[in-house]
């Protein structure tokens, strides 16, 4: 007999579905089902290898579970692809890892006997703070689309304040949000602080960067280190979110990215395959509340011999555009930071040569550059392609123009981040 709840028949969305719930485990937890039917809010369930079907639907989905207990390696693997493509279509991910027997804190006035770990920590929260993360998303959702979402609470539940109260309310608010505006203008000015003052142009290789948030403060952060007379170490790495807590997660990524280790009076570099994974476990071993992850792709160039090393993780490909050639997209696997602790990563090395140029992005740039098509492979957008043959520096002013001048939906701006290097 099957067991109640197992995944018999998927069942693909066709209209607005406010959870998407990915799974290994043949099933919900009743615990969440439960909680899903009494707030009234609509639910999916699929199986994590049947994601790949849910890509041209994911506009219907207000907010995503991803149950991770259970999973093989090649489907540890696939995880991060799939933040990624969720991410992208401004979907807030919700990664649980198992049930726990240890009852935790509840918002609720009845004690909580249900509670939840998070996918990478041994950190418990109760279904009162699982609802409370699935209604922000489905508000943070509601804000970025024209997708109307059931608020929480029904508007027969509030009150009807007088004229003059909500006009002192209003004063109040307005006195906040301009507070509010201050304080973030003055965090994005810090975080700016956290970018390099200037590049290490010489005879061999030229700079250039982009670095346009979609608000006063960026998820993403970049660094270009002369880390001794022949390396170069830079990157970019994007912390998956919006606004604040994005932004304090790159001031963390910046001062854990580490590129070389004193060793015996001397130094050693390490290695781009290394810095990703002592990346990894640090962000890991944080133990950070929600679902804080990161993307990244860091680089190491040898100035003498022009060869040049790369690791990823989940980031965006760079791409290679060489004269006379098309464009290439330099693929390497690598899942997010943040996630898995002791997640393996790998690099690879090319030969670069005079004229050549290679770039850096975040996700937030796709719309400007181009990106993967599952069916047609990478393509370049044309206006990119009218300029991506001009040398670095007039080509990143032409890009910058681009991104100002293009219109894009509002839920789809986010933080645009580019770093570039041409070889003379």
């Amino acid at each position: 007999m099957t067991k109640p709840g197992l995944i018999t028949d998927v069942s693909f969305p066709q209209t607005f579905t406010d959870v998407l719930y990915l799974t290994n485990q043949g099933q919900m937890p009743p615990e969440i089902r439960r909680l899903l039917k009494d707030k009234k809010v609509s639910y999916c369930v699929v199986p994590i290898d049947k994601f790949p079907q849910m890509l041209y639907r994911l506009d219907l989905i207000g907010t995503a579970i991803i149950d991770t207990g259970g999973l093989n390696t090649s489907q540890q693997q696939k995880l991060a692809r799939i933040i990624e493509s969720i991410e992208t279509k401004n979907i807030g991910a919700i990664l649980l890892g198992s049930q726990s027997e240890q009852p935790v804190k509840s918002f609720s006035l009845s004690s909580a006997k249900t509670s939840f770990s998070m996918a990478t920590t041994v950190k418990s929260f109760s279904i009162d703070e699982l609802w409370f993360s699935i209604s922000s998303n489905l508000a943070y959702r509601k804000k970025n689309s024209d997708i109307i979402v059931k608020p929480a609470i029904s508007p027969s539940n509030i009150p009807t304040a007088r004229s003059n109260k909500l006009a002192e309310q209003l004063k109040v608010t307005g006195a906040l949000v301009e507070n509010l505006t201050e304080q973030l203008h003055l965090a994005g000015i810090v975080q700016h602080d956290f970018l390099p003052d200037t590049m290490p142009n010489c005879d061999k290789v030229q700079w250039a960067t982009t670095f346009m948030p979609a608000e006063w403060v960026s998820g993403d952060i970049y660094d270009v280190v002369q880390i001794d007379e022949k390396h170069i170490g830079f990157y970019i790495t994007d912390a998956v979110g919006h606004s604040m807590p994005a932004a304090l997660l790159t001031i963390f990524m910046k001062q854990a990215l580490v590129m070389r280790e004193g060793v015996n009076g001397g130094s050693r570099i390490f290695s781009p395959a290394e810095v990703m994974s002592n990346l990894n476990n640090r962000l890991a071993g944080q133990k950070l509340s929600g679902y804080q992850f990161a993307t990244c792709c860091y680089c190491l160039l040898d100035i003498e011999t022009l060869q040049l090393t790369y690791s990823r993780a989940g980031h965006p490909y760079p791409i290679l555009i060489r004269p006379n050639s098309q464009p290439e997209q330099l693929e390497i696997r690598g899942p997010l930071l943040g996630i898995f602790k002791d997640a393996e990563y790998v690099q690879q090395t090319i030969q670069l040569q005079p004229g050549d140029k290679f770039l850096l992005y975040s996700d937030g740039a796709e719309p400007f550059i181009g990106g993967l098509d599952d069916l047609a492979g990478f393509n370049l957008k044309e206006e990119f392609c009218k300029i991506k043959d001009l040398p670095i520096v007039e080509m990143f002013d032409k890009f910058n123009v681009l991104v100002k001048e293009m219109e894009i939906e509002p839920g789809e701006i986010d933080d645009v981040t580019a770093v570039g290097l041409e070889i003379r």
